[in-house]
């Protein structure tokens, strides 16, 4: 464990899950940070707007007792660039994550580019939430993860509303603040191809790790190493 004194000026450190997930998923992520002395907060999304998701963000910034990185994965990462303007926000983590830019919307970069065979997101059902396909949940999802751990992911997912894949970013927190990203170069998901594009665009710092989209869970010493990265330089 790292010693208190010896931590960067940053060390807090805020999680926001995405779509068909849960905040359960970043256990392996938290464990790790929290080992090196690091404090870590896991928002849980209520999934119902972009603004709802936001509001539930800056509870969770509102509640750090000084600067914090803001961690986000696939849906969480358009959550992280309205919310990331908190004052308390020191730097952007995104996790194979969504980086629209002003005015844009997650689904516009979800079609830039031609979704994978094993890509299980359905149409919005009667109520208009979407949901994963759970024949594809597996393989489409966390592929690098035990079956019987996806089986629990599928069953523990929130119901994620299909209006937030369509609300427009109103000031992208990226423009100003540090920003790291990194591509899971597995994703059947969000194609890694799509991520380093946003990436690329925005002067985002990228990592590229080997991993399905939940690279956060199957790789979290990993995940979190870059997380800790971000957090030492926006200290320095």
């Amino acid at each position: 464990m790292k010693n208190q004194s010896n931590l960067p000026a940053v060390k807090n450190i805020v999680l926001v899950h995405g779509a068909f997930a849960d905040g359960s998923g970043y256990k392996g992520v938290y464990e790790t940070l929290t080992q090196q002395g690091y404090q870590v907060t896991v928002v849980q999304n209520p999934l119902t707007s972009l603004k709802d998701d936001v509001t539930a963000t800056h509870l969770a910034l509102d509640a750090q007792d000084g600067p914090a990185i803001l961690a986000g994965h696939s849906w969480g990462g358009a959550v992280i660039t309205e919310a990331g303007n908190h004052p308390k926000v020191a730097g952007l983590v995104y996790i194979a994550a969504f980086q629209p830019d002003n005015n844009e919307t997650a689904l516009q970069w979800f079609q830039s580019a031609p979704p994978a065979p094993e890509n299980g997101i359905l149409p919005p059902n009667e109520k208009g939430i979407v949901y994963y396909d759970k024949a594809k949940y597996h393989a489409g999802f966390c592929a690098d993860l035990k079956e019987e751990d996806a089986a629990f992911m599928y069953a523990s997912q929130g119901a994620f509303y299909g209006e937030c894949f369509l609300s427009p970013i109103s000031e992208a927190a990226w423009r100003t603040k540090p920003s790291f990203g990194i591509v899971a170069t597995e994703d059947k998901s969000i194609h890694p191809d799509i991520q380093r594009q946003m990436y690329k665009r925005s002067n985002t710092q990228v990592t590229e790790i080997q991993g399905s989209h939940v690279v956060f869970m199957s790789q979290p010493q990993k995940v979190a190493a870059v997380i800790a990265e971000a957090a030492e330089a926006v200290s320095r």
